[in-house]
């Protein structure tokens, strides 16, 4: 009888050191999505905005509460930029469309574009939320509990 029951603890303690957690750090429910958006490419982004708008549709329709964070990096900065989005006309207008949307632009790569146009700043759309570091930004979401996903 011992060792069964040494067994079953041992089994117990395995499964709950290896069952995944997905409860957020935030201590709710509310579900939470962080979108990686790297490349300059309209059809990824345009993938980005369709998976945004269809999370938020099916959070709001099952009366789920959630939040939602699009972060641009990289060639994926041109989304946000109001000069050379391929996508500008559906971005500029998300935010009001889709409530619970972040629009995050990582510092590093306006940096790196600013010095390549000579000291020029990329203008940005007015909902985009500069951030040190796009792929930091995405590590502290999924540190947060957040699911981070790339199109």
């Amino acid at each position: 009888m011992k060792i069964k029951a040494l067994v079953a603890i041992v089994a117990t303690l395995f499964a709950f050191a290896f069952t995944p957690v997905y409860a957020d750090s935030h201590g709710d429910d509310v579900k939470r999505l962080a979108i990686q958006v790297s490349d300059n490419n309209e059809g990824t982004m345009t993938k980005v905005l369709n998976v945004a708008a269809n999370f938020a549709k099916g959070m709001l329709e099952s009366g789920q509460e959630y939040e939602i964070e699009i972060v641009s990096f990289n060639a994926g900065l041109h989304m946000l930029r109001e000069d050379t989005s391929p996508v500008l006309e559906r971005i500029q207008g998300f935010t009001n469309s889709v409530p619970n949307v972040t629009l995050s632009a990582c510092g590093n790569t306006i940096a790196g574009m600013t010095r390549k146009a000579g000291g020029k700043a990329p203008v940005l759309i007015t909902d985009a939320h500069i951030v040190p570091a796009g792929v930091v930004r995405l590590m502290e979401l999924d540190a947060a509990g957040w699911f981070v996903i790339r199109p």
